[in-house]
């Protein structure tokens, strides 16, 4: 199969090993999706299981120091990200950190609350909650797949009234994989004197410096994505005086602390994920370093992109490609053939029956009624990866779509 894009030479470890080496992932799946879960290294992993142990072996000892140790590694964690430590809270997942502003953000009878249709669904079923406690309503945004930057924008923008109390707004977006314009919206936010909460679910470790030149009142995201920490690792940021409103979902004896002290006491919560995150993302500084994962990442993109699309469109004969107005360096879209993934839970069927059936790790997504592959791209893939993905499931996903016009 042709392509124009050149496909990168694979990442190695010392002594010629493949980079796949320094994780655990099972070598009979094929691993094309590391953008939903991530993938733990395994130093990251033996060093959250040392933790565990020592938590068990004297767990008196452990949960009195916790707090402390939790505030040492939250400090490493914003010194990765180029954040204010004093402004910077460890919080389970971008979800949970979502739920932390929906909890303590108040507002008026009738106050409204702006979302995309490009938001993550668990985020923007948060919000729907937290209007509904407010006696208000959530507005959609809908921006089109291919808007640029500054049409996003407007529309955003466009969305807000007089009741608009907060607009919750995707830096990456899950679905469909690519930027918007929080900078920009959350300018004119606080001109208006409106919240603003980026959803930066993506981003750590994707890109350097992810806050800069982003003026939002708070900013959410994983480590356990593209930085590859323990699950259940992210980060809470709240650059303004939005900080001292914000307290963790579970109230402890941390409460009376000032942000973000009292995120660091959590009662008798399994924390050694926090603790662990500074050894996963360390592993990829001092192997091969992140601005050189970071250009291999987009490398290999680029060429799976192209080698998927090209694939589809060779057995269609239609143009699989997608132009998502904002592209994003690790992660793709292909459009998928007509009547696959239709929908979000069509989508998720289709992942769950490619991973059970076909042992293919792979990201389904849909929007505005139309069905993806998401593919994502990190240290450990290689170029062969997507060229077993387009021989094991190209023809069948064509099959597949086959049978459901019938």
């Amino acid at each position: 199969m042709q392509t124009t894009t050149q496909a990168p030479a694979a990442l190695m470890l010392e002594g010629g090993r493949p980079a796949a080496d320094a994780w655990t992932l099972s070598p009979e799946a094929l691993h094309t999706n590391h953008g939903s879960f991530g993938a733990v290294p395994r130093v990251a992993q033996e060093a959250q299981n040392a933790l565990r142990a020592e938590m068990d072996a004297g767990p008196v000892d452990w949960f009195s120091t916790l707090p402390e140790r939790v505030g040492a590694a939250r400090i490493e964690i914003a010194r990765f990200l180029g954040t204010d430590p004093t402004r910077t809270a460890l919080v389970p997942n971008a979800s949970g950190g979502a739920s932390v502003v929906y909890n303590s953000l108040s507002a008026g009878p009738g106050a409204e609350i702006v979302v995309t249709d490009h938001g993550y669904g668990a985020v923007t079923m948060g919000a729907e909650r937290a209007a509904r406690r407010w006696g208000g309503r959530v507005v959609t945004a809908r921006v089109p797949l291919d808007a640029t930057p500054e049409q996003a924008h407007e529309l955003v923008m466009a969305a807000c009234t007089d009741a608009t109390r907060l607009i919750v707004i995707d830096q990456i977006t899950s679905a469909t994989a690519r930027f918007l314009p929080v900078a920009e919206v959350a300018a004119s936010a606080r001109r208006r004197g409106i919240v603003t909460l980026v959803d930066g679910a993506h981003v750590p470790g994707l890109y350097a410096d992810p806050l800069a030149g982003l003026e939002c009142d708070v900013w959410v995201g994983n480590l356990h994505k593209f930085a590859c920490a323990p699950r259940g690792t992210a980060v809470l940021v709240a650059p303004g005086e939005l900080r001292h409103e914000l307290f963790p979902l579970i109230d402890s004896w941390g409460a009376p602390l000032d942000f973000p002290e009292r995120f660091d006491s959590q009662g008798t919560l399994d924390l050694t994920s926090y603790l662990a995150a500074p050894v996963a993302y360390g592993l990829i500084a001092d192997t091969w370093g992140w601005p050189a994962v970071r250009a291999y990442m987009t490398e290999l993109a680029d060429y799976a992109e192209q080698l998927v699309a090209s694939a589809f469109a060779e057995r269609t004969g239609e143009d699989h490609r997608v132009d998502v107005g904002a592209p994003v360096n690790a992660l793709r879209l292909v459009r998928l053939p007509e009547g696959l993934a239709r929908t979000h839970a069509e989508a998720d069927a289709l992942r769950d029956r490619v991973v059970r059936e076909r042992a293919v790790e792979a990201a389904f997504t849909s929007f505005d009624g139309v069905g993806y592959y998401r593919l994502s791209t990190h240290a450990y893939n290689t170029a062969r990866d997507f060229e077993d993905f387009v021989e094991r499931m190209v023809p069948t996903l064509c099959e597949w779509a086959s049978d459901t016009s019938r």
